[in-house]
């Protein structure tokens, strides 16, 4: 059973081919400082899109540390779609100043097509020329005060799709949602960061973005309605030969799951979404790869850590079924085999989730010991990615929406006195 040692060993190897420019990245945001942007003029006038379901615990807190924002009021306008809500999120949504469109499609679910209608409302309204640009966020999302003014620098400076600092609100409520929040950090401190400093396209990651006008005009609204609709915006600019900017100093705090049954359901509409955009977008990604190194880039995201690692794991569980039905004397062999692969893997990613924590520990609101303790159990966290993408690979999955709980403000957070919503 030699093979099974070769297997795992080729398996490492071809995932260090494959993401050691992530590791390059990673040791260039070490030492070179993020970019800045100098101070614009303001005269940028903004349309913010948000999509709200049931919101009604937490869109307020949105909306007012977006009116607590320090860019002129006069330009910004808030749009929020009621999707399908049989709750009050419209009518708080518009006693905090939001013009709201009340939406109601039990066929065409999900936050694609919400966005979309919104914006053909707000180009009913306006016109398309009207707005400069357009925000997009969740509704359990809050701005730090200077956001908008943070991202319109980068606007300004020839930006036309931007991402911004992803943090949490409830990082400290347990594993999961520490799991989630370091993840993200990563991202941003890791990932976009040093995709900005080196010239290449970042991507979006959910909510807290900007679009210039342009793009929507150019797609006539917003046009995707994928599972991971924030992947596949991200997938199809890089292939029409955008560039996806990031601006680390607009700082977006939103909320983790915190059940594990919540978790899995929304981390399976994650991998099946990805699934998706590869099939869709996979074959356009790899013919651009060779002169794209942002084609490149999406297509290591969406593509290969499942496939090798989907590969890794059956070939040992065929092995170890074949070793204890024929040969019982190579089941140690194998055992270690896999236990050296899944410890490799665990200290990799113990390694990952210690250098973003400690980089970006001033920006984590919880407990030191809490910040600690999330280190070591980030790697098992990501761990369980391997059986919900098995499982994305047969179930059919729909959109279904989070249910969200940690109703704090900006104050709340910055003074330490966080809400924690985990069962």
């Amino acid at each position: 059973m030699d093979w099974v040692v070769t297997i795992n060993t080729c398996v490492s190897i071809l995932f260090t081919l494959c993401y050691a420019y992530q590791l390059f990245y990673l040791a260039y945001a070490f030492f070179v400082s993020p970019k800045k942007y100098g101070a614009t003029k303001q005269t940028n006038r903004y349309a913010v899109m948000i999509s709200a379901r049931n919101e009604e615990k937490v869109i307020g807190h949105l909306l007012q540390s977006i009116k607590a924002c320090d860019y002129p009021s006069e330009l910004v306008d808030i749009y929020v779609v009621a999707d399908n809500c049989t709750d009050e999120t419209a009518r708080i949504a518009a006693e905090n100043g939001a013009t709201v469109y009340q939406r109601f499609n039990k066929k065409l679910i999900g936050k694609g097509y919400a966005l979309n209608e919104l914006y053909s409302y707000i180009a009913d309204l306006h016109g398309t020329q009207y707005y400069d640009g357009f925000f997009v966020f969740d509704a359990d999302n809050l701005l730090d005060k200077h956001y908008i003014t943070e991202m319109d620098k980068c606007f300004s400076a020839g930006n036309r799709v931007i991402t911004s600092y992803r943090n949490s609100k409830n990082y400290g409520t347990n594993w999961i949602s520490a799991g989630y929040a370091l993840w993200f950090l990563r991202e941003a401190k890791f990932l976009n960061n040093p995709r900005s400093l080196l010239g290449t396209s970042c991507a979006i990651s959910g909510t807290g973005f900007l679009i210039h006008r342009d793009i929507l005009n150019r797609q006539n609204g917003w046009i995707h309605f994928l599972l991971t609709e924030d992947i596949e915006f991200s997938v199809d600019n890089v292939l029409q030969g955008e560039k996806i900017g990031y601006c680390h100093t607009a700082m977006l705090y939103d909320e983790q799951p915190s059940s594990f049954k919540v978790a899995w359901r929304q981390r399976l509409r994650w991998s099946k979404g990805f699934l998706q955009v590869m099939r869709d977008y996979g074959g356009s990604l790899f013919k651009q790869s060779v002169k794209n190194f942002s084609a490149f880039d999406m297509l290591m995201t969406i593509a290969p850590a499942f496939i090798i690692t989907l590969f890794c794991l059956l070939s040992n569980l065929c092995a170890l079924v074949y070793a204890l039905a024929c040969n019982p004397t190579i089941v140690g062999t194998i055992i270690g085999s896999l236990v050296y692969t899944v410890l490799s893997a665990y200290l990799l990613l113990f390694v990952v989730g210690l250098s973003t924590g400690v980089t970006e520990w001033k920006q984590i609101h919880c407990s030191t010991p809490r910040k600690i303790l999330s280190f070591f159990t980030f790697p098992l966290f990501m761990m369980t990615y391997i059986p919900i993408s098995v499982q994305a690979l047969f179930a059919k999955v729909e959109w279904k929406p989070i249910e969200h709980n940690v109703a704090i403000s900006m104050d709340d957070l910055t003074c330490g006195k966080i809400a924690h919503s985990g069962k």
